[in-house]
This record gives C-alpha cells, structure tokens and sequence, in this order.
C-alpha cells in the first residue's frame, strides 16, 4: 500500500461503529490506516491506495527449474487429496444403487469426511510441527490410497461409512505439507501468485475426478474403477514426495531450537486459549465467515453431478462432460479474482463474486442440455471459487500476528466442521421435494433446493464481509524482531483498527520521505513481548488453513 498523504476519520471504535464505518470504506477505493511517529508518539489517521498489479507471467518467471519441479509435486498432492474427496461426491447416485440406499444416506460419508478431516488436520499439524513435513505427507498419501481401496472392498453400507470417516483424519493432514513443499523454494515476490494457483488444486482435482467419471461410464459398479484411479495416484505421489528433501524451513528450525514446544498438544492448546481471550471478537467473525464459504462451495458443487443425472436427465458422459467445464471454471475464477483482490480489495472482490453468483442462480438451474448447463455451470464457478481464492490472503491478514501460526487454521476448521452436513442437507431435501422433469416425470427437485441454499448463502457471505474488516496491505515480511526498536525515521502502520499497544499488533509501513525509504528493516510490536518472526505473503497464508 502506497501513502496518499490524505487524511482520515480516526478508525472507530466498537462493534456497530466499525461496522458502519467498514460498509462506508467499501465504497472508498483505498485502505483507511494509522501510522505513528515512533518519535513523537503522534498518530494520525490516513488514507493509502494500492500499488499496481504485477505481470503474473514476470512473476512465473523467477522461478527455477528446481522450484517449478517442487510446486508439481506438491500441486499433484493436493489435487489428488481433492480427486479421493470428489470420486465420491460426483458418483453419489451409483453409490446408491450399489448398497441399494438413497443419497441422503450416501452424503452422510461426505459429512464423517468434513468432520474427521478438522481432527485430522489438527493431529497431522502438531505431527508436521514435531517431525517434519517430508514423512507425515508421505503417510498421508499412501494411506489415503490405502482407503479408497478400502473403500472399493466394503462390503456394507456401514463398512462403507468407517471407511469413509478414517478416510477424514488423513484428508486433513494433505494441505499443509503440500503447501510447504509447493511453496518453501518459490520468490518472495512470487509467492501471492503461486499461491492462488496452488488453491486451485481442488477444483483441479474435482476436474480429474469427473475425467475419471467419464471414462468410468454409468454402469453402477463403475464407481470402483474412479476409486481405483484414485488409490494408484495417491500412493505414486506418496512415493515420489520420498524422493524429495525434508522441508528447509523445519530444518532451519529445529537447527535453531525453536522447535522443542513444537508439535505438544498442551502448547497449541494454551495458544488456542490465550487467542480466543484475547481475540474472541474476531475469532468469531471468522468462524461465521468461514461457515458460510464452506456451505457455498459444498453446497454449489458436491450434488450438482446428481443434480443434472436426476432433475435434468442428462446420461453418465453428458453429466461428466458438463463437470469438467464447471469445475475449469473454477480453477480460472479462483486463480484471476484471487489476483486481481491485491488491487481491488478483500472485501470488494468477495462482495462483487458473491453477488454475482447470486445474480446468476436462474441461468445456472433452469436451462437444459448438456451445452446450457456446462455454459452456466462455468460463470457460476468462476465467481464461487472467485470468492474463494481470495479467502487464504485474507484470512491471514485478519489474524492477530500473535497468533497468526494458528488462527487461519482454527478458524477454517470450524467453519468446516459446521458446514459438513451442507451435502446431506441438500440430498434429503431434494429427495423429498419434488418437481417435473423436461420429460413430464416427476424428479427430485435438486435445481430449486440448490438455487435457494446458494442464494441465501451467497447474500450471507456478501453482507458479512460488507460489515467486516479488511487488513489489505500488511507486509509482515518486512516486520524484524519483535519488540525491538524502530529503526530511525521509520513509521509503524495500523491496519483496520490496531491501536498502538494492543493484541492486533503493530505493523511496519515504509515512509517515502523517511530515512527508511532505502529499504531498511522494520519491526512489528505485538502485546506481551517476546520474539516472534511473522510471514507476509500468501503461501503462508495457505498452509495455516490446513485444509
């Protein structure tokens, strides 16, 4: 962010006041902010406007040939966790007629996935944080082949759902060791980019899954070979991340020392207590706002294969076909909007897809036929995963930098484990409301249950972040040791309301008429003390929300 040198109302203070005062700054095209003299102590309230995009294909370019092999490999890890969660989700009706039960019940799996997969992050986090990146990832994935093939072997129904629960614990723990290795060796001023193309990879690997769907055909038991796919995928990527070297970043700190508390449960519990003591306002903004991204995504996607085999009556290849370019249009929105929110804002951006996608709910359920469909399903994507791709940066940028280790991830699991009936819930409410079909027969009426839960999850999302607050700008990279002094003529900046002294932190703001302008090191002060080295950008912002 650039200093405008304009002046500002001072940030309010207060829920409703804030929120008043948010709404107001949506429709300001720069970013209130605090700065104080570390001199004078004289604070003053201004406005600063965004710097210019960067050419993304300059930005690809600075990576090597080594940190391009490094980010496949954890891109492939991630879009194959996604491919295992989605052979499931996009294959529910053969499911059903496999073990001769209805689709509500078959969702129920989804549901024991979403919850188990909060646990599992958890657990293969403190793991990651005790042994390293490298063997977790590793475990992770040759188990997750391990299950599907379970999966493929179940023989009840019952079977089928322990299965489908033990599969969640290790789901959870994909995320974050991908994320390290995709992006440890990636430039500092590539990192933001290459993280909103690394999301994408569960959209990429919904995309596989309904490749894999197509090929498969509708017979009903066709459903084990997308599994069986799925298995060999997950364990040769298990066996390729072997190959790879344990993560510098725990390397150089455990050569450091820092990690002795690392991975103790007692540690990250004392944290989690001291955060939401500390931040229980925010901490509860987020959850909401991640409850309403997970039902969007869930809710949007994981029964609208279903959704154009029954109400629409498209066949197997015409249903898959029609997937795949959704799913396309989600990798691309996700990737270009994410982008696109360094200049346009957080809020902005998230506002404008969620309204969007609301806009387009008619066009994306009534029309019929595979080429209407595929168009539709597309731009809706496009906008819903928009909105997401701008979730990673942001929700980092929310976090108190004391607590920035954990809070995106916290706050992410919570919100998905309220979320993870959004399946189910779609499924029994279709299965009992009905409507008539192209051909005149009476169908499950998917399209309007989907229509109105999208809408009103959509509006939800759009209102909170309307009222919300947004830290757009924060260069924690930039922050040195915490608590240490101010290097001459440097200015310290609070984003969104972080009065000087408080658990929100302090943050560094180069000054361009300061001795600082030469690129000097700042510091970040956070309440209590303590050193504590804070990551800025994106990627880091993404491995917090193990997914």
């Amino acid at each position: 962010m650039e200093s405008t040198r304009r002046a500002a109302e001072p940030i309010a203070k207060g829920v409703f006041a804030t929120a008043k005062q948010a709404f107001g700054d949506l429709f300001v095209f720069a970013q209130r902010r605090e700065v104080t003299d570390p001199h004078t102590g004289v604070v003053r309230t201004e406005w600063a406007r965004p710097k210019p995009l960067r050419n993304p294909i300059s930005l690809m370019a600075q990576l090597s040939g080594k940190d391009w092999l490094f980010f496949i490999v954890g891109f492939l890890a991630w879009s194959a966790d996604a491919f295992d969660f989605h052979a499931l989700s996009i294959q529910q009706k053969k499911l059903a007629a496999y073990y001769g039960t209805t689709k509500t019940a078959i969702s129920s799996a989804i549901t024991l996935t979403l919850l188990l997969r909060s646990v599992g992050a958890a657990l293969f986090g403190l793991a990651g944080d005790k042994w390293g990146r490298k063997w977790p990832m590793v475990l992770n994935m040759i188990i997750l082949g391990v299950l599907q093939i379970g999966t493929i072997y179940a023989g009840t129904f019952e079977t089928f759902l322990a299965v489908r629960a033990l599969f969640g614990l290790f789901m959870g723990g994909v995320y974050g060791n991908a994320i390290a290795m995709a992006l440890e060796n990636s430039p500092v001023d590539a990192r933001g980019l290459m993280s909103g193309v690394l999301q994408q990879g569960y959209s990429f690997g919904y995309v596989m899954a309904a490749c894999g769907n197509l090929g498969a055909g509708g017979d009903t038991d066709s459903w084990k070979l997308v599994f069986w796919i799925g298995a060999g995928v997950s364990i040769g990527i298990g066996l390729v991340r072997i190959l790879f070297p344990e993560s510098q970043q725990f390397i150089d700190a455990r050569k450091a020392g820092k990690n002795k508390e690392a991975g103790n449960p007692s540690a990250f519990w004392r944290e989690c207590k001291a955060m939401l003591r500390k931040e229980w306002r925010m901490c509860i903004y987020c959850c909401i706002l991640m409850s309403w991204f997970n039902y969007y995504s869930h809710t949007s996607q994981d029964s609208y294969t279903t959704f154009m085999l029954t109400q629409k009556e498209l066949n197997n290849s015409q249903a898959s076909r029609a997937s795949i370019i959704m799913k396309t249009g989600a990798c691309i929105g996700g990737t270009i909007v994410g982008y696109l929110s360094q200049w346009f804002g957080r809020r902005r951006s998230i506002a404008v897809a969620a309204i969007i996608s609301m806009a387009m709910i008619p066009g994306w359920i009534m029309p019929e036929g595979e080429a209407a469909l595929s168009a539709t399903g597309f731009l809706m994507q496009f906008f819903i995963q928009g909105a997401w791709g701008v979730i990673p940066i942001h929700l980092n940028e929310l976090s108190p930098p004391a607590f920035r280790s954990s809070f995106p991830g916290i706050t992410y699991q919570i919100g998905n484990m309220v979320s993870s009936p959004s399946a189910q819930i779609v499924n029994y409410v279709s299965e009992n409301t009905f409507v008539t079909s192209k051909s005149g027969k009476q169908a499950e009426a998917y399209g309007p249950v989907m229509g109105i839960a999208t809408a009103i999850i959509a509006s939800g999302i759009a209102l909170t972040v309307m009222f919300g607050p947004e830290k757009r700008g924060r260069e924690f990279e930039k922050a040195g040791v915490v608590g240490s002094a101010p290097r001459d003529g440097a200015i310290v900046e609070h984003l969104g309301g972080d009065k000087p002294g408080s658990n929100m932190g302090l943050e560094p703001l180069r000054d361009d008429t300061s001795d600082n302008s030469s690129g000097k090191a700042y510091t970040q002060e956070v309440e209590g003390g303590g050193p504590e080295k804070v990551a800025s950008d994106q990627a880091k912002a993404s491995a917090n929300l193990r997914l």
